[in-house]
């Protein structure tokens, strides 16, 4: 079940009125509803994997309660070992075990030993990578005193299964979410006010943005043989625009549907295409998945504290640990060293937490810098987005070869129906809405904004009427 399908646009609307108007009383009845609904829109995907649900939130809840229990450091351990061991296990099992071992065999075979893999025929469970590591971060945190173990199974089954973060994030973490779910919530129609704005933002993004870059994006990356210099620029920028209308459209629905139950959800995206520096670039987007590395990883290996050596050391393992957990393919490891390349020098010259504000541009000689800066940002990331689009290494290199070497930069049909000019004219006017909005959350609310919503919802209709719903593309990590 699609947020951008049919659907969803009748069950929402089915879960906020049974929800407000019969399952309102008491906080456990809200609770209970919206875990049996959550467990409903999983169930949608693939019932089967309801038990993976099931298995690793009783995993955590039971862990977690043992964790406090015991006193004794070795049973301490003991458990928040069996938690992690388990969940990681899970995790590795569904996504990486093909993985490893189809790799295995050809290292093998490289080498004159005939191997053949022993492969698991089972697909991936939608949403795994995002309610382990919910899982994960609660336990962690109370082995290391931060927070104590939920009691209340239904309130913390709520905080792994809850239906607009089960299967893409933002990943949350029990400080932030636990504490609302434990208090009855009563109907704010400002809040559920400015959850409509960004649904429809949120939906805006995905059908007129994403969807449509993605017609482009996959004529172009897979036909990129044909393409010249161009059109292969183009290609990597048009999935640029897909992936974050698609990933921060979803985000922006998430936490706009979730304000409709009298939930906030942490941001996942805060203008990322606007950043001076990959720095600031990794602090705007997927904000809940660069900070969970941050807390869980980053800063226990040492973060920026010792040598530079061990700085780097870090730097490189959480970005290319993210550019993994993204997917089990060579391309992810990849793209996750790349980034990890371009941290380094602001790192390094300690320039890394210079851009902290919002960018501002006026007419002066430094907004010329601001400018190129995030030209520059934004092409070094399209760059690092061709290893993420592309189906290997050795085809994101010929991909970025032949822009090099062709030196063609003329119009190319793409066999669309039409060219792509309005395509550019469209990106064009969502960044100057973007960037015009950047300091809100989104940019349908205040002043017309009955007019902005009625333009949306006609493009989105317009644009949809030849959509086939597809599926988000974060669905599949």
């Amino acid at each position: 079940m699609f947020f951008n399908s049919l659907s969803f646009a009748i069950f929402l609307p089915l879960v906020f009125l049974f929800y407000w108007f019969v399952f309102s009383k008491t906080k456990n009845s809200q609770n209970l509803f919206l875990v049996v609904v959550s467990y409903y829109f999983y169930s949608c995907w693939d019932w089967r994997f309801l038990f993976l649900l099931l298995i690793s939130t009783l995993l955590c809840y039971f862990t977690g309660i043992q964790i406090e229990k015991n006193s004794k450091e070795k049973e301490r351990k003991f458990w928040f070992w069996l938690s992690i061991i388990g969940n990681l296990g899970f995790l590795s099992l569904f996504k990486y075990y093909n993985f490893f071992a189809f790799s295995f065999s050809e290292a093998l075979n490289s080498i004159g030993i005939q191997s053949s893999p022993l492969l698991l025929n089972v697909i991936l469970p939608v949403g795994i990578s995002f309610y382990t590591f919910h899982g994960l971060s609660y336990v962690i945190d109370i082995y290391y005193k931060r927070i104590n173990p939920e009691k209340n199974f239904i309130d913390y089954a709520l905080f792994v299964s809850y239906f607009p973060l089960l299967v893409a994030g933002p990943i949350e973490r029990a400080t932030h979410l636990l504490p609302q779910v434990k208090l009855k919530r009563s109907f704010d129609f400002e809040k559920a006010k400015e959850g409509v704005y960004q649904i429809i933002w949120g939906l805006a993004k995905k059908v007129i943005i994403a969807d449509t870059c993605s017609t482009y994006a996959n004529a172009i990356f897979d036909n990129y043989t044909s393409m010249n210099s161009l059109s292969l620029i183009l290609g990597a920028v048009y999935f640029a625009f897909q992936i974050y209308g698609d990933f921060s459209g979803y985000s922006d629905m998430a936490l706009g549907m979730s304000k409709l139950f009298g939930l906030d959800l942490l941001r996942n995206f805060n203008y990322p295409y606007f950043s001076r520096d990959i720095a600031e670039f990794w602090r705007r987007w997927h904000i809940s998945l660069s900070s969970w590395f941050r807390d869980y990883l980053y800063i226990p290996l040492g973060g920026s504290r010792g040598s530079k050596w061990k700085q780097v050391r870090n730097v490189c393992i959480i970005f290319v640990v993210s550019g993994f957990w993204h997917g089990a393919n060579w391309t992810f490891l990849a793209w996750g060293f790349i980034n990890a390349l371009y941290f380094l020098p602001s790192l390094l010259m300690g320039t890394n937490r210079t851009n902290m504000e919002t960018a501002e541009l006026h007419w002066d000689f430094n907004s010329i810098k601001v400018f190129f800066s995030i030209l520059a940002t934004f092409s070094l990331s399209c760059l690092a987005w061709i290893f993420f689009r592309a189906n290997s290494i050795h085809i994101a290199f010929d991909y970025i070869g032949k822009i090099i070497t062709n030196q063609s930069f003329a119009s190319q049909y793409l066999t669309n129906q039409r060219y792509s000019y309005e395509l550019l004219l469209l990106l064009l006017a969502f960044i100057m809405v973007e960037w015009n909005s950047r300091t809100k959350t989104e940019p349908i609310s205040g002043k017309y904004s009955g007019l902005k919503i009625v333009l949306c919802l006609l493009a989105i209709i317009t644009l949809g009427t030849y959509s086939d719903y597809k599926e988000f593309i974060y669905f599949q990590f």
